[in-house]
């Protein structure tokens, strides 16, 4: 345990450069002084750790020094060619770069890693677009992340989701791959942070200079954020539904697995084995899409304008098909 914990502090200092004790604590959960004693332990062994004075002060490696230990395990290894997704590091112009890391990380492992490796490869795969669904078509995905990475301004012309058109001029700071949709993460020059589709972008042009980015910004804790947000404003209204014995999976898979779970695991069948539902909907009109791809397997209850939906769209369909 204290082995892998002092490999994880040299590894630190080694990629991260200077950091404080209180860093080094709070990246490998243990308390200040037990990273004070892994320090004298790792300088006993003949690593050339320094602690620098003063308030910008902390430890650090002797310059150029590198340690040629990697610390993987044969199970860390072979998760790391789960990561390289090669389908999303092709659209961003990186597929070449991640075969050439992915051959030398390969050619750099002893022989077991190497063989689990080899395995994960032979034998997982990730496809990340939903099914009956492609990945959008975003022409300038490679330009965007390439002004990510190096900080550059953009202008684009973008549609909205009402098709209007708008001019805007961003700062991009990260992108996100969602269920085979790329979005950008964006904010104007004096504005917060939001998110553009890649695909609704429709024509592209970097912009002179660079810009600084928000001081403290984090990618995944704002996508976290934003996601969470975006669920709550997408269901507006609620309907109370009975749904057939059974039919839970299909009800999930029509309406989404997190709007259907908490409502089935809280109800109680009847003596039919039928329940009584309460589910939140986007709007009446999008539940009533949904809710006819069930067929009889689900009745609607409430609202009444829904209900009354329902049954228009029955009695046309028996009309339609006599």
């Amino acid at each position: 345990m204290r082995a892998s914990r002092l490999l994880s502090l040299l590894l630190l200092l080694q990629t991260r450069g200077r950091m404080t004790a209180p860093e080094l604590a709070a990246e490998l959960e243990v308390s200040v002084r037990t990273v004070y004693r892994d320090v004298e332990a790792l300088s006993a062994a003949g690593v050339p750790v320094y602690a620098d004075r003063g308030p910008a002060g902390g430890y650090r490696l002797l310059d150029g020094y590198r340690t040629r230990l990697n610390g993987l395990t044969a199970e860390e290894a072979s998760s790391l060619f789960l990561a390289g997704l090669p389908g999303p590091a092709a659209e961003l112009g990186l597929g070449e770069v991640a075969a050439n890391a992915e051959l030398k990380l390969l050619a750099a492992l002893p022989p077991e890693p190497r063989s689990h490796a080899s395995r994960m490869r032979e034998r997982f795969l990730l496809d990340v677009p939903s099914w009956y669904r492609s990945g959008d078509d975003a022409p300038y995905l490679s330009e965007v992340a390439e002004a990510v990475w190096d900080q550059r301004p953009l202008h684009m012309t973008y549609r909205r989701w009402g098709q209007e058109e708008v001019d805007r001029v961003i700062h991009p700071l990260g992108l996100v791959l969602k269920g085979g949709s790329w979005y950008l993460v964006a904010a104007p020059p004096d504005g917060s942070p939001r998110t553009y589709r890649v695909g609704r972008i429709l024509t592209l042009e970097t912009l002179p200079g660079r810009f600084a980015r928000p001081e403290g910004f984090d990618l995944g804790g704002f996508w976290h954020q934003y996601a969470k947000e975006f669920r709550e404003r997408m269901y507006t209204a609620e309907a109370v539904i009975r749904l057939a014995p059974g039919r839970g999976d299909l009800l999930a898979y029509t309406m989404g697995t997190d709007v259907v779970a908490a409502a089935l695991a809280a109800a109680e069948p009847d003596p039919e084995g039928w329940v009584t539902l309460t589910v939140p909907v986007e709007s009446i009109q999008h539940a009533r899409w949904l809710l006819l791809r069930m067929g009889a397997d689900v009745e609607v209850l409430e609202p009444p304008e829904l209900r009354a939906m329902m049954a228009e769209a029955v009695a046309e369909l028996a009309k339609l098909y006599g």
